[in-house]
């Protein structure tokens, strides 16, 4: 393999062994390709100055640079302004490993021929490539051998890498398009290791959908700093497709006229939810409770559940449907039964054959650490939130919740996993 920094600073040759100056540059172009082709040379002269070599005079880029054309007839290349330039734009730049899912620096970067054309085809991200640009790979190769270890280089194909560029719309929307593809809890933890200017810049392409779900788990400063450089209005949307819980603790962390503005732009519904919990202390069980929730009339039988849940939309937003609750007409609990259960139940039976009439609850003022008690205690998913006036039915606990904000790390081992969450 040809490695960019093995090329810097040597001498360029024309097709008839008269030098043209030395290698500063290379251009590729296409960099939403698997192996983006090297459109363009940028060669410096004696006196410092640099042109632009169009890359089909290219003959050979190793052991020598040589050109297919004398130095008089070369084509000269007219950049639109989109190449990427390796050294100036690429090397020593963090970028995204999309297939790692870290954030890493380019310390070398990786190239190949085929055919006629030269192409980038990855990115060098391992100390192998420092010693390479130290002129020290031979001798920590040689070391190697000594110790009978195997040299090792640590090169990410160039479609698993995204940058991070916030001057750089083109690329920039390039790394959107992939970022997008992994776990918003992945894309979060590379967010908190980035500047906020960076980390702002690379959510602008995202839907409201899908910023959603990564500042649910992104930090409080990302969140903070992602959700001021928005227009209100979008920020808003954003909000709404949020967890209510989730939207309840950002604005809770913002400025108080701030969060009044956005509540305000928020839908009536989520502005309701959202205002709901920001009643609570966040220290209590009201303070991490979700409003979402499926819940369907005790009278029905079970297929009239299940056909409830198929097409009502309050059940739909329930992204954690591990249970299924019974309410009377005031709203008031009566009992619960799991969605396992439901679906294996005979279809003409009532649902009070099925549901469990003394659930575990709590009230909106239970501490936390009471609910999480609880929730590890009987091995539940989540805990319904029950107003003790009324008894009438708030919201409920998850599991992921109570381990987030309540339990250490020797108590997460003991309770079930969250499929989808």
């Amino acid at each position: 393999m040809i490695y960019l920094s093995k090329l810097l600073n040597q001498k360029v040759w024309d097709a008839f062994g008269h030098p043209v100056g030395k290698l500063e540059d290379l251009l590729v172009d296409y960099t939403d390709q698997s192996m983006p082709p090297i459109t363009a040379i940028a060669i410096k002269n004696g006196t410092g100055g640099v042109k632009l070599v169009d890359a089909q005079d290219l003959a050979t880029l190793w052991p020598s640079i040589t050109l297919n054309v004398d130095i008089s007839q070369l084509d000269m290349f007219e950049s639109e302004g989109h190449e990427l330039y390796l050294k100036k734009r690429a090397l020593d730049q963090q970028i995204v490993d999309t297939e790692g899912k870290r954030l890493v620096r380019v310390n070398d970067l990786q190239l190949a021929r085929k055919h006629n054309r030269f192409y980038l085809t990855g990115v060098d991200v391992g100390g192998t490539g420092l010693l390479r640009r130290l002129g020290l790979e031979n001798l920590a190769k040689a070391i190697a051998r000594l110790l009978n270890k195997e040299w090792k280089t640590h090169v990410i194909p160039w479609e698993d890498v995204a940058s991070i560029e916030h001057d750089d719309p083109l690329r920039l929307k390039v790394s959107q398009d992939r970022l997008v593809q992994m776990e918003p809890a992945d894309i979060a933890s590379i967010l908190d290791d980035l500047d906020h200017h960076t980390s702002k810049a690379l959510l602008q392409g995202f839907t409201d959908e899908q910023l959603a779900d990564t500042l649910e788990e992104s930090s409080t400063e990302v969140q903070q700093a992602v959700i001021a450089a928005l227009q209100p209005e979008r920020a808003a949307d954003v909000l709404e497709e949020m967890d209510p819980d989730e939207a309840a603790d950002l604005l809770a962390d913002l400025d108080d006229q701030v969060s009044e503005q956005l509540l305000k732009l928020m839908e009536d519904d989520d502005e309701e939810d959202v205002r709901t919990l920001l009643r609570y202390p966040e220290d209590s069980s009201g303070g991490i409770m979700t409003t979402e929730f499926a819940s369907v009339p005790a009278e029905y039988t079970v297929e009239q559940a299940l056909h409830h849940l198929r097409t009502n939309e309050e059940a739909k937003d329930d992204e954690f449907m591990y249970y299924v609750y019974l309410l009377d007409k005031n709203e008031r609990l009566l009992g619960v039964v799991s969605l396992r259960d439901l679906v294996t139940a005979p279809l003409d039976q009532e649902l009070s054959i099925w549901f469990d009439d003394d659930p575990v609850i709590v009230n909106p003022l239970t501490p936390q650490e009471k609910a999480a008690y609880l929730v590890a205690k009987y091995n539940l998913m989540a805990v319904p939130v029950i107003e003790p006036e009324t008894n009438a039915m708030l919201g409920i606990v998850t599991v992921d919740d109570a381990i987030d904000t309540i339990l250490p790390t020797a108590w997460k081992k003991k309770l079930p996993r969250i499929a989808g969450r």
